[in-house]
């Protein structure tokens, strides 16, 4: 039942799937039964489907023996993929952090350069939805029983997505007239700029589970410093008490809790992949009302109660601030009181205190 529900909010809202579109799903196998309720829907549409079933551990075996050859010939299926299709499910289905730990950053570096420009065709031109499929791992870092972390998912994924559309458009109307941020908190003190640039809400049309606003902040404006408090797992590793330090937007120090040499040299190693990573791309707040703790899965942390994140990397096409990169590293921090608390400021306005809104026109999304 929970499946259907899901795919149905999927095709019909998310997606909005027409008569004669093609839509590609791309699974893990554990995911099949919601698989098989994406495809009925998609049919019921009158709508072409079809399925790319995969597995983590394999293609990343895969990856750490990848050649050019074989990067070239991905770019060529992700061209084909977007000049075939409308419509991208993607369904992540994970198994463990460390699956990609082993993949040279150098194969990481070269796949992200080579896709970037298809990938940004598939992101800003295309219909599309990502999602994971709760797992066994998962139910582990976020320490419940599978049973109860697959309702947990599910409640989160099939909010009401339409009342979180109406809720956030104060929001939206009150980032859109903003100029100057200020972010305080425990080794917290940022400020910067998102005057003149978009407001993007987000409300189920993209990832699933959803419930954040996004804009980005003036390239050069960021300046400060910030102390993420969720783990973070990118490139294979899992990052703990980020840190960054910014002068005129770009990244001048990085730092995190993590105390082997080797996370000192991946961390580097990332801001060092091109010129955009060490600048920011995106600045969000999130105010999904069921997601409330971290568990180690960016597509539910990022849209905790009462977090933000704060981007370093590849600013989204609908809200460009000018930075260019192959990385997107959305980083997570929680403002709620239980997790040491915060402030937020829209040009000298108090807009949340540990992570609740604090003004009338916005206390629905608390």
């Amino acid at each position: 039942m929970k499946e259907k529900k899901l795919a149905s909010t999927i095709i019909n809202y998310s997606l909005n799937v027409k008569e004669n579109e093609f839509v590609l799903i791309e699974a893990g196998i554990i995911a099949k039964n919601l698989v098989k309720e994406l495809v009925k829907e998609i049919v019921n549409k009158k709508a072409n489907v079809y399925v790319r079933y995969n597995d983590s551990e394999t293609s990343s075996l895969i990856e750490e023996n990848t050649k050019d050859e074989k990067i070239n010939f991905l770019y060529d299926l992700r061209v084909f993929d977007v000049e075939h299709f409308d419509c991208f499910i993607k369904i992540r289905c994970n198994n463990n952090d460390y699956d990609i730990k082993n993949i040279p950053s150098e194969v990481t570096k070269k796949i992200g350069i080579k896709l970037q420009d298809v990938n940004d065709i598939r992101i800003n031109e295309r219909k599309w939805v990502l999602l994971n499929y709760p797992t066994n791992v998962d139910s582990y870092k976020a320490k419940m029983n599978y049973n109860e972390f697959y309702d947990y998912c599910f409640d989160a994924m099939c909010y009401d997505y339409q009342k979180m559309n109406d809720d956030i458009k104060p929001l939206k109307d009150l980032m859109e007239k903003t100029d100057e941020v200020r972010i305080t908190g425990p080794d917290t003190d940022l400020r910067f700029s998102i005057k003149n640039l978009p407001v993007i809400p987000c409300v189920g049309n993209m990832n699933i589970p959803d419930g954040e606003t996004y804009t980005a902040p003036v390239k050069t404006s960021v300046n400060g410093y910030i102390k993420y408090n969720t783990p973070s797992p990118y490139q294979g590793y899992v990052f703990e008490g980020v840190k960054l330090t910014f002068k005129d937007g770009k990244i001048i120090s990085a730092t995190c809790d993590n105390v082997e040499e080797s996370y000192k040299k991946k961390l580097e190693e990332i801001f060092n992949t091109d010129e955009g990573a060490r600048y920011v791309g995106e600045f969000s707040l999130g105010f999904n009302p069921m997601i409330k703790y971290p568990m180690g899965d960016i597509l539910y942390d990022e849209k905790i109660m009462g977090s933000i994140h704060f981007t370093p990397g590849c600013c989204y096409k609908d809200c460009d601030n000018g930075n260019k990169s192959s990385i997107h590293w959305d980083l997570v921090l929680i403002q709620r009181e239980d997790y040491g608390g915060g402030c937020i400021y829209f040009d000298h306005r108090l807009i949340r205190k540990d992570g609740i809104f604090v003004l009338d026109e916005l206390k629905k999304l608390n």
